[in-house]
């Protein structure tokens, strides 16, 4: 795993360019909506690796390991939990089949749904299950870590601590936010991203964040506290759900492009997209930058 230097030194000659969704994408070609996609993917493994190609083709530098929600308190849903190692070493490899040429990261997430996230009295709950998934990232040969949609500074603290127990090296840390720069939380982000820069982490900023013209006034609030990579992976708009009761995103490549052109002029260098993106969206990001 890269150090937090040696990724500082690979990405530091301008903006990189990310990935963007990869469950919506997979529900396109036959993921059932609801199930375990870490479970569906093992099982489809081909649709995974034909994505991410796709992504990287379409200028994708680092692409996001299938390891979302592959933690054991969530596993054990499917009854794999006592797998957790094994199968986030898989998956790191599965990615790593389908682009040699990209960087790797290791994908973490909010635990909120399965537990109190917030709540002190959870964190060595939190701790465990994140260094059971970190260090099947780590036997996979993930490059780094990139933790995102996350709610709770909380999390984050959880993250960084079983990181350091187990070892790993340069880290992501990317929040759901509301467009004013506020956690869900209430907290606004700019101080709990600069405390979790000054606690090491590699790069931070937000994700699943829809994108619109209030996008680049977060980059903006956002880089008056960060000093370091910023990372912007907003959704492709407010969704509509649709006939088939399922969210649809409306924003077009070519709309989604011009407002992360504008995220990148605001200090974003660290680029890609969330919910509703693919990867003629990361096409059109990098062509017209």
């Amino acid at each position: 795993m890269l150090t937090k230097e040696q990724f500082h030194k690979k990405i530091a000659s301008g903006v990189r360019f990310l990935d963007g969704a990869t469950g919506s994408n997979l529900q396109k070609v036959g993921m059932p909506r609801g199930c375990c996609s870490e479970e569906w993917i093992l099982s489809n493994p081909e649709k995974l690796v034909a994505l991410q190609r796709q992504y990287a083709s379409a200028g994708s530098q680092i692409l996001y390991a299938p390891t979302f929600q592959a933690q054991p308190i969530a596993l054990e849903k499917v009854n794999l939990h006592k797998q957790t190692e094994a199968i986030n070493a898989h998956l790191v490899s599965l990615t790593r089949s389908a682009a040699p040429q990209c960087l790797v990261a290791g994908n973490l997430t909010t635990l909120a749904a399965f537990t109190e996230s917030w709540d002190p009295d959870n964190f060595d709950l939190l701790v465990e299950n994140y260094r059971r998934q970190i260090k099947g990232l780590i036997d996979g040969g993930a490059d780094l870590l990139a933790a995102e949609t996350l709610l709770y500074p909380q999390e984050a603290e959880a993250i960084l601590t079983a990181a350091e127990l187990e070892g790993a090296g340069a880290a992501m840390y990317t929040f759901t936010m509301q467009s004013d720069g506020s956690l869900f939380s209430g907290m606004d982000a700019g101080p709990v991203l600069r405390e979790l820069e000054e606690a090491g982490a590699a790069g931070v900023g937000f994700n699943c964040v829809a994108a619109d013209m209030m996008t680049p006034y977060l980059v903006s609030k956002l880089r008056r506290w960060v000093r370091g990579p910023l990372v912007c992976k907003p959704n492709a708009g407010n969704p509509v759900i649709g006939e088939d009761n399922l969210p649809h995103y409306p924003m077009l490549p070519n709309e989604f492009a011009e407002i992360m052109g504008q995220c990148a002029s605001s200090g974003a260098t660290l680029l890609g997209g969330c919910c509703g993106t693919a990867p003629e969206y990361i096409a059109a990001l990098k062509a017209s930058l």
